[in-house]
């Protein structure tokens, strides 16, 4: 079969062309150029590792440096806001960065480590209770927000208890919350229980974000003569009556037994039936707190016992909350 021209042609080159391929020849050498790039534009996603293709002669690479927060804030470290519990981790060559957040409440610990190559935060928020904020006085641990509307509401009788530390600070006017403020600038019918009274109503605004209404002496009642309660607040939209005492001995160390404590509890625990029969209808209250200041632990097992065998009559419709105090507390036995 005869070959076709353009065959012929590829088999054996024309002595032009062979001249051409010899004067235009490297030795035989190819080049490959390759660029790759990869533009992470404002904002990039975390769980990623960005590695750009590798060519035979040429590897570039690029990785990125902020992350974007879901709030939207542009962070340089890789950890933005959070809630609950998450983790985050971002890897760019060597460098690993990770964080992570869990809350159980309201005190807040940041600890963070870094090596060579690794940086890790760590917040963990424990405890019960916010502290060392600005304008609260004395540092809260135990019981804190456990009393809603369930509890306010409801015809049984509740038991919670905590602490106060003041350290070294003692009592500041200045770090009051606005209630405080006013229970001092009032003042009371009874002076001598006046900063255990401002003590009662710190524990409940900043536990259980308590609104100072009214002070003792602005409430009104059928009987003007008849029993009183120390101050009305309002938690959940309720209106609640509170009634404090001090729980302490002389001297402040001294033992301080059972039968002491039941003797404070049912007189402050009858007297509050009292006034709550004795309230005027406009500054009615759902239900009242007895709110005990404690001197010490001492005074805390004491109460407890004592309370646990009282007559259910007497402890009715009424939250029994005991702070027990810590550190400069001075200003509140003398």
């Amino acid at each position: 079969m005869p070959v076709p021209a353009l065959a012929r042609l590829l088999v054996r080159p024309s002595p032009v062309l062979a001249l051409l391929l010899a004067c235009g020849s490297d030795g035989g050498a190819t080049t490959t150029e390759s660029a790759s790039t990869t533009d992470s534009g404002s904002s990039t996603t975390h769980d990623a590792t960005t590695t750009s293709p590798t060519t035979s002669t040429t590897s570039t690479s690029t990785t990125a440096s902020d992350t974007t927060t879901s709030t939207g804030e542009l962070t340089d470290t890789g950890v933005g806001p959070s809630t609950g519990t998450t983790t985050e981790d971002l890897t760019t060559g060597d460098l690993t960065t990770s964080s992570s957040t869990s809350s159980t409440g309201d005190t807040t610990t940041t600890t963070g480590s870094t090596t060579d190559d690794t940086t890790t935060t760590s917040t963990t928020s424990t405890g019960d209770a916010t502290t060392d904020e600005p304008g609260q006085l004395g540092e809260l641990s135990g019981d804190c927000g456990l009393i809603d509307a369930m509890e306010l509401e409801s015809p049984d009788p509740f038991v919670f208890s905590g602490a106060i530390d003041f350290a070294m600070v003692g009592y500041d006017y200045d770090l009051l919350t606005p209630g405080g403020q006013q229970i001092y600038d009032a003042g009371n019918l009874n002076p001598g229980s006046l900063y255990s009274e401002i003590v009662a109503y710190e524990v409940l605004a900043r536990c259980e974000q308590a609104a100072l209404l009214k002070t003792e002496g602005t409430i009104t009642y059928t009987n003007p003569m008849g029993k009183k309660t120390d101050f009305l607040a309002e938690i959940d939209g309720l209106k609640i009556g509170v009634s404090v005492v001090r729980a302490v001995g002389f001297p402040k160390d001294a033992p301080w037994t059972v039968a002491q404590a039941e003797t404070i509890l049912k007189g402050k625990l009858s007297d509050i039936l009292v006034s709550s029969a004795n309230v005027a209808p406009a500054d009615a209250w759902t239900k009242q707190i007895l709110s005990v200041v404690a001197y010490g632990p001492m005074h805390l097992e004491s109460l407890l016992a004592a309370y646990e065998g009282l007559d259910p009559a007497i402890k009715a419709d009424t939250i029994l909350v005991i702070t027990v105090t810590d550190g400069d507390d001075a200003f509140i036995y003398n």
